[in-house]
């Protein structure tokens, strides 16, 4: 009788437990009835199929940080949203406008966006300052960067920016090797009088001549004068003045690289893809860029421009074999090198530290 009781006691606690512990996780399935029409001994016969699928997981939300308020190059992003590729690669992303190449990777550090658009400069900049981030693939292969003068200025050669005042804005990528540019011609920045300007206003001052230069990419900042009723300024591309340079990356912070590889490869290869796609077709691509953003309403054509300008750059003298998104290892050594010797950079950290190539199809 005792034994029996134990065996009841038993089996009482063990319903107990039972009830208790948490139901097994339900397997989760898509039904899709598909309706279709067959042939039998030659009369059309309606049948129904029933397939069932386990469904994507929920997509995950991204935020790509730009360098600067919507110009040219922004369009590959937002004609890949359009089309559905960052979608597809089940990335439900977000693109915020930036204020600076250097604000753009900070944001990143701070995990505050997910992803940035921003010039190499700026990258190396914040990472030799303890950034935990790093480029995981290159868009623009080559530096955009200028001083852009006035046609009226009276300045016909960089040697006359001497003495001259020169707007820019904190913060933009294209201060970080104007130093590089002078030091190539025999100048430094106490020989120029640099000014700081809002970006929103930084054509708007050149227009009203403040000042007879502005730091700007070539990528945007012409296009832009034209549009608003200014004549083509001369153009000094930092190119020509000692300057090879890689130029605006995709920025990603370390953690996410390691922790998350993943999302990694999967908004490079969307951004890949966005790009290809721009370059398919221009025309639907700036107009994607236009219509998007209210703010652009009529100026289609200097969308256009600025866009060009990047697309015909993707590709540095270094880059052999035209890889889409390479982080060429012989840009980044040399621009490094630039850094350290004119602008005095002092770091232990070698060129392949700055970026990885890991997501890149084409490089591996």
């Amino acid at each position: 009788m005792k034994t029996t009781s134990r065996i009841f006691a038993l089996l009482m606690a063990l319903a107990l437990l039972v009830s208790c512990a948490p139901p097994a996780p339900e397997k989760i399935v898509e039904t899709i009835t598909v309706v279709e029409t067959v042939v039998v001994e030659g009369s059309p016969v309606v049948q129904e199929k029933v397939i069932t699928a386990t469904p994507l997981p929920p997509k995950d939300k991204v935020t790509l940080r730009l360098n600067w308020s919507f110009y040219g190059i922004h369009a590959a992003f937002i004609y890949g949203v359009e089309k559905g590729i960052y979608d597809k690669y089940n990335i439900d992303l977000t693109v915020k406008q930036g204020n600076g190449s250097s604000n753009a990777v900070k944001l990143v550090a701070n995990k505050d966006s997910d992803f940035a658009y921003a010039s190499n400069g700026a990258l190396i900049s914040n990472m030799v300052g303890g950034a935990p981030v790093i480029a995981v693939m290159s868009v623009d292969a080559m530096g955009t960067d200028a001083v852009l003068c006035r046609p009226d200025s009276g300045i016909k050669e960089f040697k006359d920016l001497k003495g001259k005042t020169i707007m820019t804005t904190a913060g933009a990528g294209v201060n970080d090797y104007f130093p590089v540019a002078l030091a190539h011609e025999g100048m430094s920045l106490d020989d120029v009088k640099l000014t700081n300007v809002a970006e929103a206003a930084l054509v708007t001052s050149y227009l009203q001549n403040l000042a007879p230069c502005i730091l700007a990419g070539i990528d945007d900042k012409p296009a832009q004068i034209e549009q608003e009723g200014g004549d083509p300024p001369i153009i000094f591309n930092y190119a020509d003045y000692g300057v090879n340079q890689p130029g605006y990356v995709i920025v990603a912070h370390q953690d996410t690289v390691n922790e998350n590889p993943d999302l990694v490869q999967r908004m490079v290869n969307a951004t890949l893809e966005s790009v290809q796609a721009c370059l398919d077709d221009r025309a639907a691509c700036a107009k994607a860029l236009v219509d998007y953003n209210s703010q652009l309403a009529d100026t289609e054509t200097m969308v256009r421009k600025q866009l060009d300008v990047s697309l015909d750059i993707l590709f540095s003298p270094n880059n052999k074999n035209k890889c889409l998104g390479l982080n060429v290892p012989e840009d980044w050594a040399g621009v490094l090198e630039l850094k350290k010797q004119y602008q005095g950079l002092e770091t232990d950290m070698t060129a392949d530290m700055f970026y990885t190539n890991q997501f890149i199809p084409c490089a591996q």
